[in-house]
């Protein structure tokens, strides 16, 4: 009887194929790295059994359908980095786009990590040129004999808050275009407190007698429009142009409202902080409600959190570590670019503005500089910004050209009051 072998395998011709190495005595004899070389052989050796491409590339096709996937979040991104309205910073774009989108607890914990690592340098001394040397030549105080406007006068230098004092902080540059011959700008600089003794912030001091007030509205701050005084400013504008500053909060977090061309934007609120601007270009800073008040005077109020500055000093109970109340700062920081302005004595105004201030180290820095009252503006980076500007002759157009920075590390440059693409509001001061 003929009788079957069932030991092996059965073949029906041809070698018998080798069967794949295993674990045995002679694979145990082999080392690591052949057997790792064994098991990406066997591996290929699959894929290249399988039909579709997705089977024998499966990462690589998971990749691939990602990055097809996801198409609409690239050209999203790549619009918003290339959007200046987002920011003057490519990282500021990409912050301002991932808040848009949902991944605001992203950004505030990408903000934190690196703020926890980079802090306000402690000591030192300032960039060499950061703070200009004293001027010799007294400056203008009285207008030429045929001048119709008085200016206001110079005002004292300003006393450092960090000692020994550097030579020239505190005192006080003209700059800008002159009006009736006469400067209306005045520019200082000192450091912001006796701790960060390398940072400068600078201050803007104004003549509201030679000079009148806008206030010039965006498609983001406040929002809506058509507005007749909106960016890019006007050629018969900018014959007239001196400087032109950062206004306040977006509206979602000014604690206030907005008022301007006879339209209530958003609702005033009682006791918020105001920036006044009436019919004949004059303008006025306090609470509203009382004093300040509405009337058919009136053309413009721009609110911004409450007073930083009552009656010449920082308000009381002041915190220098709350970012909450005024303000939200890039990654919870307490010491980053902030802006301020305030109202003197005898109605001039000052704007200050620097890196690396808390709110009491801005508060003070409004209280030195002369203002009875004053509250916060814009902060952050991206949005802090005073130009000054000087065309070659006293009618020409103020342009980006020959504008100036207040202090030259500010993000961004002048041009951005000359853009259509620029949809924040800000304030012009023009010569009357």
């Amino acid at each position: 009887m003929r009788t079957r072998d069932f030991t092996g395998p059965q073949t029906t011709g041809g070698p018998a194929k080798p069967e794949p190495a295993g674990p045995g005595p002679n694979h145990r004899k082999l080392n690591h790295l052949q057997r790792r070389r064994i098991r990406r052989k066997q591996r290929r050796e699959r894929r290249r059994a399988r039909r579709t491409l997705l089977g024998r590339h499966p990462y690589s096709s998971g990749v691939l359908a990602a990055v097809i996937l996801l198409t609409p979040v690239w050209v999203s991104i790549g619009s918003a980095l290339t959007d200046p309205t987002l920011g003057v910073t490519l990282p500021g774009r990409f912050a301002e786009w991932a808040r848009e989108h949902g991944a605001g607890g992203f950004v505030a914990w990408g903000e934190n990590l690196y703020y926890s690592h980079v802090q306000p340098p402690v000591g030192g001394r300032p960039p060499t040129g950061a703070i200009p040397p004293a001027t010799t030549a007294a400056p203008a105080t009285t207008a030429p004999a045929h001048a119709a406007l008085s200016p206001l006068p110079v005002p004292a230098p300003i006393k450092p808050i960090a000692s020994p004092p550097l030579p020239g902080e505190g005192q006080w540059h003209a700059v800008g275009r002159r009006v009736d011959g006469v400067p209306a700008v005045y520019e200082a600089f000192l450091r912001p407190d006796a701790i960060h003794t390398s940072l400068v912030a600078g201050v803007a001091w104004m003549d509201t007698r030679l000079l009148k007030a806008t206030l010039y509205s965006g498609s983001i701050i406040p929002g809506g429009g058509p507005y007749h005084y909106t960016a890019p400013i006007r050629p018969s504008a900018a014959r007239s142009l001196v400087a032109a500053f950062n206004a306040g909060f977006l509206m979602s977090n000014a604690e206030g409202g907005y008022y301007t061309q006879h339209k209530m934007i958003f609702p005033l609120r009682t006791g918020a902080a105001s920036v006044v601007i009436y019919k004949n270009g004059s303008v006025t800073i306090g609470a509203w409600g009382g004093a300040l008040h509405m009337t058919n005077q009136v053309v413009s109020v721009r609110q911004n959190l409450r007073l930083l500055v009552k009656h010449g000093k920082p308000v009381p109970g002041l915190n220098p570590y709350d970012n909450y109340v005024w303000g939200a700062t890039l990654g919870g920081a307490d010491d980053v670019w902030r802006s301020g302005i305030g109202e003197t004595a005898n109605g001039a105004l000052v704007y200050v503005a620097g890196p690396g201030l808390n709110i009491t180290s801005l508060a003070n820095l409004l209280s030195r500089a002369g203002a009875v009252t004053g509250m916060e503006l814009d902060i952050n980076t991206d949005w802090v910004d005073f130009a000054a500007f000087t065309p070659s002759t006293p009618t020409g157009l103020a342009t980006a050209s020959n504008g100036k920075n207040l202090l030259s590390d500010m993000a961004g440059a002048p041009d951005r009051y000359f853009a259509s693409w620029w949809a924040r509001d800000f304030f012009t001061m023009s010569a009357r």
